[in-house]
This record gives structure tokens, C-alpha cells and sequence, in this order.
């Protein structure tokens, strides 16, 4: 998972893809994105060209770096990580991946900003300034972040969007990069909380 190095899918890693997709299609959560973007006419109604869309903007290698041969993939950048050219991470805008790379030692975890009149997280948080140049949501699904980043890139052609949304004491910032008819990266900025500023 290093940009400048052409990957190749295998049978069994196109399978896999296909599992994943089925499994949060079959979610209330994609199910409402997929009749949301059927209402704005983004997508077609059935659910088998729905799933070749998301193969194509998530799954579908393209080169990040302008080399040649494909090395990235939405779903890579954002749910996984990669190396770029083997130095510096990139993407890694997940929590469960963020959450198992810290089991493993691999991240040292320093803390967190947590809102105004706080002492600490809890269950109601979704959202943490992590002391760790990093940017994601946290404790939501995976079929949540991919179908709220999928709505956000089909609703524009833009090399990126950035679409501010409020909810409850929240108001985020969700970017979305497009790579050419690819999602090149999403995550969520956090702006503010109860409409008043972090720091």
C-alpha cells in the first residue's frame, strides 16, 4: 500500500471488495443514501448498478502521483492508509483502522481535545481533536462514512467539496477530494462545538 507502486487486483482481493459492498448495501444507512441520490436523479434505482458505481469511485486503482499504472484507491486512502512512496502516510481517515493500529503499537496515542465543559469523551461523542495529525470521524460505521462521503462526491464535480454540516452541538466540514471520477480522499473537519469555537 505504497503510492508509486503499481498494484494489481487479485481475483480473490475483487471478491472481497464485492463482499464488502453487498454487506453495506444491505444497510438502512446506505439503503436511505441510495434513495437519496435516486430522488436527486444521481443514480439509477436499482441496486446492482448502484454497486458497480461504488465499485468504480472507491475500489477502482488509479495513480496518485501521475505515474504509471494504477496505485490508490479511495478505499485504500481513507479506510486503510498507504505510504506515500514508502515515507509518509497518507489518508488513514478511519477509526477502526486508527483503533487497530494502536492494538498492534504502532501508534502512540496522546490525547485528546475534548469539547468545552467536558473532562472527557463519552458515549455521545462522535467526533475528537486527536493529538495526532490525523482527521476522522470516531465510533461511527463503516457504512456510514462511505455512504455520507459517496453523497458528498456524487452531488459535485468539484476537485473538491467541502460541505458544512450542523448536527445537534456539532458543525462539521465534510471534504471530499475527487481524483478524476475517483474519490482521491474524504474526512470530516470538525469547526465548531455548541456553535462556539474549540480553542
Amino acid at each position: 500500500m505504497s503510492t508509486g507502486i503499481t498494484e494489481d487486483v487479485t481475483p480473490e482481493e475483487e471478491a472481497e471488495n464485492n463482499r464488502f459492498l453487498s454487506a453495506i448495501l444491505d444497510t438502512k444507512v446506505m439503503k436511505i443514501a441510495h434513495d437519496y441520490l435516486v430522488n436527486k436523479k444521481l443514480v439509477r434505482p436499482g441496486f446492482a448498478d448502484f454497486k458497480k458505481l461504488l465499485y468504480r469511485i472507491w475500489f477502482q486503482l488509479y495513480s496518485r502521483d501521475g505515474s504509471r499504472g494504477g496505485d490508490s484507491c479511495g478505499f485504500e486512502h481513507v479506510f486503510v492508509g498507504e505510504m506515500k512512496r514508502g515515507k509518509e502516510m497518507m489518508g488513514f481517515h478511519n477509526w477502526v483502522q486508527f483503533y487497530l493500529q494502536e492494538r498492534r503499537n504502532n501508534i502512540d496515542y496522546k490525547g485528546y481535545v475534548a469539547r468545552q465543559k467536558k473532562c472527557g469523551p463519552d458515549e455521545d461523542d462522535q467526533v475528537l481533536s486527536l493529538q495526532f495529525s490525523w482527521k476522522s470521524f470516531i465510533g461511527v460505521s463503516p457504512e456510514f462514512e462511505f455512504a455520507v462521503y459517496t453523497v458528498v462526491f456524487l452531488m459535485s464535480n468539484e476537485k473538491v467539496t467541502r460541505a458544512v454540516v450542523r448536527e445537534e452541538e456539532y458543525e462539521l466540514e465534510l471534504v471530499v477530494y475527487r481524483h478524476g471520477k475517483y474519490i482521491g480522499a474524504s474526512y470530516p473537519v470538525l469547526l465548531s462545538t455548541s456553535n462556539e469555537d474549540l480553542y
